[in-house]
């Protein structure tokens, strides 16, 4: 089936009474009759269940989707984006080897490796966010590298093909598809062996639900099962039901909020009050072509980032007298929100790493929601103003 469909039937759920949305399954424990079928919960997924720290009939559904639209084999959802990528890292960070992460990242991904390393005994290796960088550092120790295409916040774009073509065998690839979401962008179309999302952000889209998802090449994800169920990670039913509604309409809200970020984008590179903006929709954004050439569709995400002219408390005043936008952490969902990256999520980034890559005190990073384009742009006028 096309996108459009699969993210709307793509579950394959089906039950004795016919209905077309999956049920909240709040059972922790399920009948089995023998040794056998208690032992087949794994191999045999969505079938037999017996616990729900293993599996979920409700939680199966939306992996399925996932799974089909990431073009993937299967799929794991989590409680959180960060407890997706413990267990990858867990699976393949081993001692000895190496990982190599751009430093522009989540910060919490780069406290998550940090940390990690300094107990799992691997190196961690952080570069700068381009394909040159990261093939350079990836030797043959190495067992991961772990990337986002289009970085957050200064929306860098990195060559995900480039690095497909030239990246050593025997070295996984990993990439956060979180920004770009499968209607941009596919790496495990390319040679990436597994997805990461925060399905909080653009695909639950609504601001009430945190969640995430780890979407491998293959069907072998046993050990990356095996993780989650050891550490209890599993996505809790009633939070893959709201991700499964979310779901239904990500295409017409991630090509909404798109379209806006590029008036949002345009507008804001005219404006006395701001200093520089960064967009790779923006034809004058050097990222613009390898947009275009790497993403499925001419669009370019819902984030517009910029730099408020007067520096740091320039950009704290007009956060304050934002009206329409509010003020906030995340990003994907129907609400506008702004932050100012430095402090918030990629606060653990040195300081003088940060302003290296444009992560600057005075630099906002905005997640543009469903709101009226015009009221958005009166808002961050006069807010700027």
């Amino acid at each position: 089936m096309r996108f459009s469909t699969e993210i709307v039937s793509g579950h394959g759920f089906r039950d004795q009474y016919g209905s077309h949305v999956p049920p909240v399954y709040v059972s922790t424990v399920y009948e089995y009759v023998d040794h056998e079928a208690g032992l087949a919960v794994f191999t045999d997924r969505g079938t037999y269940v017996r616990y729900s720290r293993e599996e979920n009939p409700t939680v199966r559904a939306l992996e399925r989707v996932l799974a089909r639209i990431e073009g993937g084999g299967d799929a794991l959802a989590f409680n959180s984006g960060m407890s997706a990528e413990l267990a990858l890292f867990l699976h393949l960070a081993k001692p000895g080897s190496k990982v190599v992460v751009p430093y522009e990242a989540y910060g919490s991904t780069l406290l998550l490796l940090e940390k990690l390393s300094e107990r799992v005994g691997f190196k961690l290796v952080n570069v700068w966010p381009s394909a040159d960088s990261i093939l350079e550092a990836a030797g043959r120790e190495t067992s991961l590298v772990f990337l986002e295409v289009m970085t957050n916040p200064t929306l860098k774009v990195i060559d995900l093909v480039e690095v497909c073509r030239n990246l050593g065998e025997g070295v996984a690839l990993a990439v956060d598809n979180t920004f770009t979401t499968p209607i941009l962008l596919k790496p495990l179309k390319h040679c990436a062996n597994y997805v990461v999302h925060s399905l909080t952000k653009y695909i639950a889209g609504h601001d009430d639900v945190v969640a995430g998802a780890l979407v491998s090449k293959s069907t072998g994800v046993k050990e990356l099962w095996d993780w989650r169920r050891i550490t209890g990670g599993i996505l809790q039913p009633i939070e893959a039901y709201l991700v499964l509604r979310g779901l239904k309409t990500l295409e017409v809200r991630f090509e909404r909020q798109s379209k806006t970020a590029l008036e949002l984008a345009e507008f804001l590179s005219e404006h006395p009050g701001v200093e520089e903006v960064y967009y790779p929709g923006l034809p004058t954004s050097p990222y613009y072509s390898l947009a275009n050439k790497l993403f499925e569709k001419r669009l370019y995400g819902g984030v517009v980032s910029f730099k408020v002219k007067g520096g740091y408390e320039r950009a704290v005043a007009f956060l304050k007298k934002l009206r329409v936008t509010k003020r906030g952490a995340s990003l994907g969902g129907a609400e506008s929100l702004a932050v100012l990256p430095a402090k918030a999520g990629s606060a653990p980034i040195p300081r003088d790493v940060r302003e290296k890559l444009g992560i600057t005190d005075n630099l906002v990073r905005l997640s543009v929601g469903l709101e009226d384009p015009e009221d958005l742009k009166e808002d961050l006028d006069q807010a700027l103003k």
